[in-house]
């Protein structure tokens, strides 16, 4: 059983799994592949869904993390969490829309957000994996 204390590890492991599920999405579109794409992208938003579900859990029993570094990281690790949080509050409406222009079978306008939506979900996705590292496995 999972342990309270993991679940920053299973939120890092959710974002990663997440953003491999986004490339995979990406490249079975490329190639034609549209009921694999759809597979793969809804997977990826189960995923997502299961981590901002694991995040919230967490940290409403646990707090705020305070970062622990100090001198040039601290403004680095700052940026980055500041544009992780930012767009991870504007990915979910966009990927709503996309997943609903994309089920609805509107492929032009599901298509012209998905530019948008991908790059944008993939960065909140992967900087969730550099967050989780630069907090729990780097001694500053």
């Amino acid at each position: 059983m999972l342990a309270f204390h993991d679940l920053p590890a299973l939120n890092a492991s959710l974002n990663a799994t997440t953003a491999v599920l986004l490339t995979t999405g990406y490249a079975l579109i490329r190639r034609g592949h549209r009921l694999a794409h759809r597979a793969v992208m809804l997977a990826a938003l189960a995923v997502s869904a299961a981590f901002l579900t694991s995040y919230l859990y967490y940290h409403s029993r646990a707090g705020t993390t305070r970062f622990p570094g100090h001198g040039w990281i601290r403004p680095v690790y700052f940026a980055i969490l500041l544009s992780h949080t930012v767009l991870a509050a504007g990915v979910v409406p966009l990927a709503l829309v996309t997943l609903r222009r994309g089920l609805r079978a509107d492929h032009p306008r599901h298509a012209r957000l998905a530019r948008w939506t991908l790059p944008i979900w993939l960065y909140v996705s992967v900087t969730g994996v550099v967050i989780y590292v630069m907090l729990y496995q780097v001694s500053w």
